[in-house]
């Protein structure tokens, strides 16, 4: 069996009201230990435009900036096996979900779930949604993925969509 592939600790402050999800990281972000690091994904981009920061600042800048907007960031997977980046080549039977009533109740505030996609849209609401009741009470949306896997959606489209479940109050 291939080993199981870790994903990372989530990014957020006690004052965050507003979690987005993704599946799992892919191989570049592994390698390079930073969410949504492939150099086509959009996600920084978007959310660069969406908060008004620079897209290319250092990777920490980049999270600081969510941080202040009181944007959390984690994956739904905590470890799965996975053949290659993609989410559909996760193995289901493998995945090990995240402690998410451990971040609810460190983030009070988290009123909405953005989910990056719909791997893990479909991921949440399997394994989150049916096992914490906690989770049953916070808004969510499906929003499209900013993988480079789903280029049938242009780069507007995407970050107007984004933009919207960011910024809605």
């Amino acid at each position: 069996m291939t080993e199981k592939l870790i994903g990372f600790p989530p990014r957020f402050t006690d004052q965050a009201t507003i979690l987005v999800l993704g599946s799992m990281p892919g191989r570049a972000s592994l390698d390079a230990s930073e969410y949504y690091a492939h150099p086509r994904n959009a996600f920084w981009p978007i959310m660069a435009q969406v908060f008004g920061f620079d897209a290319n600042q250092p990777y920490e800048r980049r999270v600081d900036s969510l941080l202040q907007h009181k944007v959390a960031l984690w994956d739904v997977v905590h470890r799965c096996v996975r053949t290659t980046s993609l989410d559909s080549d996760i193995v289901s039977d493998t995945v090990e979900v995240n402690d998410f009533g451990s971040l609810f109740v460190s983030c009070p505030q988290i009123h909405r779930v953005c989910l990056n996609g719909q791997a893990a849209a479909r991921l949440y609401r399997r394994h989150v949604l049916q096992e914490l009741p906690r989770a049953r009470e916070i808004e969510w949306q499906v929003l499209p993925s900013t993988s480079p896997a789903h280029a049938a959606m242009r780069f507007e489209e995407k970050c107007q969509q984004w933009q919207q479940a960011l910024l809605k109050q």
